[in-house]
């Protein structure tokens, strides 16, 4: 089945068709979401239509005025107080400084400012650091002296005082910046005339009165006041069109990018959905290329963008709105078209620093170009896309030509301070490009849900192009690491020498499916920092160290062809890690692993590798509103299955699992049992020659996980199955050799049989008492008491043992490992004494698999920690505290000697493991005399 898949560009076209129909259905069957994200333009251009009306009848028509209130000046402002004035500045300059009247008008000017003083001079302070320090007003000799510096100083004085004197009479003349301000952060605006030139006027004509009366006290208030009248409409004035053309500009920017962020926000939660459910993990382990995955999504994303950007400029057009109707068709599409473009860019990079849907919140920025802004802040600011898109929507609104900006007017500018649509575009298709390769790039750096991550400088080895460089391997060291333990087993000794005959050897074993040679995953110390932040620009970051410690400790071990291994292992054993190992997750730090003659450790021979595997994770890795016969079709496309092949396949495999009643049903509806069952049928397309199931049946219930082993068990022929579980009954049904880790060591491998025998708690014997119907029931329960102490002292004295388990007419034995002799010896007196006992049966079978499980446990803890120096407290009835040494069976209580029972007493003790896999005690029994050989 492997030479019928395809390869190299064919499957890629494959690949990028199937995620182009994944993203196509989705999007087909989240239709609302699809509608408001294309058509959000109605509602919004809907919107401001509505309120345009509504402020437009309450604008245009002013109130009745019968009794107008009167303005008086303020005094003359500090000119740091102006909007966009160049530094250093002074409040005024005058000219006339050769005559000293004029000197003596201007210092009481500076002086009888009302609420501000204005000193001779004043410092300049940037980032709270004395620069220098400066006058705060500025004299000229002549008129012409100013206007000079004036014309080489743009907007560093808020206005100019000219002075004369004829004939013993003062003149002087006001000039000031009269246009109207720039837009500025925050929507500011001002009117010159009565902020600066009102204030400057009063203040001179206030003190040349009181210089030619000769009175200092001398006072008098000017105030501005409308006249009365009746309601009627305003009439417009310049100043007042370009303030509120502003005012609309700024509150279209914000508009107009809302069109973009819904779009924005769709891509970065799809994006981070399928990295946080590791459905794009799921898609490479089965064999996706990175490039037919993010060219989908650029594909799929540029195509939404067009059509968003198209239902925009077409609604535009129909509710005639005037950056629409006045500018070229093309030009409005095109910088629409590329604002989306480059948040499609933005929003992948932004998807690959996010690890969790949830995270994912909106954001708007925007930041004035204006006409002192450098041209490297340009480029700089023009790299965020809404900052670009807010210049261009600026020029385009505010260009003064009549016919608005056409395609031949995009490189041009109304004045030299401005920028051209040409200089937006670029910078938009600059940002797209960018984003784009940053995503890339930081998708292979930044770690992975592993931990593990690509190189910093990944994209100069020849292996990532190529795909063909067996040189250079994946990660860590392919020299088996020396052990620095002994092993105990004699199977896993046996096991280990045949692994390194073969190494040394070169050989490859044909029937050998999967061969780890001396394979070992070690994760060295690190410290990461994380940042929270809790109040505005305050963070609290706290930091977490990580201890270096050996996940997987030198593995020599075959996995063989047509068998279903099962590993088994406590949490933290390792399992997992041997598993992301193999699948090309995570790599490994020592020796090799050799999956059907192929290296885990080079790049070509992970893509050979993934070609041949199926997987199943731990949790069903599903799209919630595809259904089960879209998943197999995606994957099949994935898989590189023929297309002329997947009808047939996607049927095989819906009967196989038992789901083709419900395989038009999306995945939502399933159930656990049939999503597990769906994802058994996605590992098993293509026909694996591998097949990797890693918990597959954890939490469900027992029906469900009865039609999952079957289905397991079914698929077992003709394939090398590595399976994981925590359940006991589920190794010992379906495993043809068993293999038990604890501590990242292999403690012991076999079959289910073999190691009960070798590795259980002795022999199960069940002995059950017929009950008598001719006796009343008192009766009966003396004659059963009496039957069940007999047998109980016969066990006793024969085999020193105590029952396991005891109720009216049964009870449970568990037997030494004693010779088979004495067993068959003993049990043929038993049996010739049943009419004696009133015995019905007895029963008699090798311990469970979970007896094998914990005793292993318990060893490799003693082991790991000792027993001697890890105790655990167990508080009895009486409040008495026993330390009892790891993985004992049993303890004696202290000071419980006497003339009854010399020994003392003790308890048994019952030990489970914890959800870090460690032993702990989970019961114990009541009090006993000490039996001899029993501590």
């Amino acid at each position: 089945m492997e030479a019928e898949l395809l390869s190299g560009f064919p499957l890629f076209s494959q690949q990028l068709h199937a995620l182009l129909m994944k993203n196509l259905v989705l999007a087909w069957r989240n239709k609302k979401a699809t509608f408001l994200r294309l058509f959000s333009p109605i509602f919004l251009f809907s919107f401001s239509l509505l309120l345009g009306g509504i402020g437009s009848q309450r604008e245009n028509v002013s109130a009745a005025v019968r009794d107008p209130n009167a303005i008086f000046f303020s005094s003359i402002p500090a000119c740091e107080d102006k909007l966009l004035i160049n530094f250093p500045c002074y409040d005024f300059v005058w000219s006339g400084s050769g005559n000293q009247r004029f000197v003596s008008i201007v210092n009481a000017i500076m002086i009888n400012n009302p609420n501000r003083t204005i000193h001779q001079n004043k410092a300049w302070f940037f980032l709270t650091v004395i620069s220098f320090q400066y006058g705060t007003v500025k004299s000229f000799r002549t008129k012409k002296e100013l206007n000079d510096w004036l014309l080489q100083n743009p907007m560093r004085t808020l206005g100019a005082l000219h002075f004369t004197e004829e004939n013993n009479e003062i003149r002087y003349g006001v000039q000031i910046n009269s246009s109207s301000s720039d837009f500025k952060i925050g929507r500011q605006f001002e009117d010159p005339v009565l902020q600066f030139q009102a204030p400057l006027q009063f203040a001179a004509s206030r003190e040349i009165s009181r210089s030619l009366i000769g009175d200092q006290n001398f006072r008098f208030n000017i105030g501005l006041k409308e006249f009365p009248h009746p309601p009627s409409e305003i009439l417009s004035t310049a100043a007042g069109d370009m303030i509120d053309e502003i005012l609309l500009i700024g509150i279209a920017i914000m508009f107009y990018f809302s069109f973009a962020m819904f779009g924005f926000m769709s891509q970065v939660h799809s994006l981070v959905r399928e990295k946080e459910l590791k459905l794009r993990q799921t898609m490479t382990i089965m064999g996706l290329y990175d490039s037919a995955y993010w060219s989908s999504w650029f594909i799929w994303e540029g195509l939404m963008s067009f059509l968003t950007s198209a239902v925009i400029v077409a609604f535009g057009a129909l509710f005639r709105v005037d950056l629409f109707v006045q500018n070229s068709i093309v030009v409005v599409f095109i910088l629409f078209f590329l604002l989306l473009i480059s948040m499609v860019g933005f929003a992948f990079m932004i998807s690959t620093l996010i690890t969790k849907e949830s995270s994912c919140t909106p954001f708007f920025s925007g930041v004035v170009y204006s006409s002192q802004t450098t041209r490297v802040n340009y480029a700089l600011w023009s790299l965020f896309p809404p900052n670009a898109f807010a210049g261009a929507l600026f020029s385009l609104a505010s260009n003064p030509s009549d016919a608005g900006v056409g395609l031949k007017d995009i490189t041009k500018c109304p004045d030299k301070h401005c920028l051209s649509i040409n200089f937006f575009w670029t910078w938009l298709g600059r940002a797209f490009f960018l984003y784009s390769i940053l995503a890339i790039y930081l998708d292979n750096i930044i770690p992975n849900s592993a931990g593990e991550r690509k190189h910093l400088l990944y994209f100069l080895r020849p292996s990532y192009w190529t795909g063909r460089e067996e040189i250079i391997p994946v990660g860590g060291d392919s020299t088996a690491q020396s052990p620095h333990f002994s092993l105990d087993d004699e199977d896993v000794r046996e096991e280990e020498e045949s692994v390194k005959q073969d190494a040394s050897q070169g050989k490859i074993d044909p029937e050998v499916a999967v061969q780890l040679r001396g394979f070992a995953k070690s994760y060295t110390k690190t410290t990461s920092i994380r940042c929270h932040r809790f109040c505005f620009c305050i963070f609290c970051c706290t930091c977490k160290k990580r201890k270096p410690f050996d996940a997987v400790k030198t593995f020599w071990m075959n996995f063989p062809k047509d068998q279903l291994f099962c590993l088994l292992g406590p949490n933290g054993a390792g399992k997992s890690t041997i598993i992301s190992c193999l699948t090309g997750i995570i790599p490994m730090t020592h020796g090799d692993a050799l999956i059907y003659g192929n290296s885990i450790r080079s790049s070509a021979g992970m893509t050979k590798i993934r070609r041949m595997i199926g997987v199943s994770a731990q949790f069903d890795t599903l799209w919630d509103s595809l259904s089960g016969k879209d998943h197999l079709q995606l994957f099949a496309n994935v898989k590189g299955l023929p297309p002329v092949s997947h009808r047939q396949e996607i049927q095989r495999l819906l009967a196989g699992v038992d789901i083709e009643k419900v395989a038009n049903v999306r995945a939502k509806s399933y159930s656990g049992g049939t999503r597990r069952r769906l994802s058994l049928a996605i590992a098993l397309i293509g026909d694996p020659k591998l097949v990797i199931l890693d918990e597959p049946t954890t939490g469900m219930d027992p029906i469900s996980r009865r039609r999952v082993w079957d289905v397991i068990e079914n698929a077992k022929h003709g394939r090398s199955i590595i399976l994981t579980t925590h359940s006991m009954v589920e190794a010992d049904i379906l495993s043809d050799r068993i293999g038990i880790m604890a501590k990242g060591r292999l403690r012991c491998i076999g079959t289910s049989t073999m190691l009960k025998s070798k590795f259980g708690a002795g022999y199960a014997a069940k002995v059950s008492f017929a009950k008598d119907f001719s006796n009343a029931s008192a009766r009966e329960n003396d004659v059963n008491a009496e039957r069940r102490e007999a047998v109980k002292s016969f066990f006793k004295n024969r085999l020193n043992v105590e029952p396991k388990g005891e109720n009216k007419y049964v009870l449970s034995f568990t037997l030494p490992n004693a010779g088979e002799d004495i067993l068959a010896d003993f049990f043929s007196e038993l049996e010739s004494r049943e009419s004696q006992f009133g015995i019905k049966s007895i029963q008699l079978g090798l311990g469970t698999l979970e007896e094998v499980f914990l005793n292993i446990v318990k060893k490799a803890e003693q082991e790991e920690k000792g027993a001697a120096k890890k105790h655990e407290s167990l508080t009895l009835p009486s409040g008495a505290t026993v330390l009892v040494p790891v993985g004992a069976k049993s303890v004696k209580i202290p000071g419980t000697e006497s003339m009854e029972n010399p020994g003392g007493l003790m308890v048994e003790v019952f030990w489970d493991q914890d959800d870090m896999g460690n032993l702990c005690i989970s019961s114990y029994s009541a009090k006993k005399p000490v039996a001899p050989n029993s501590l």
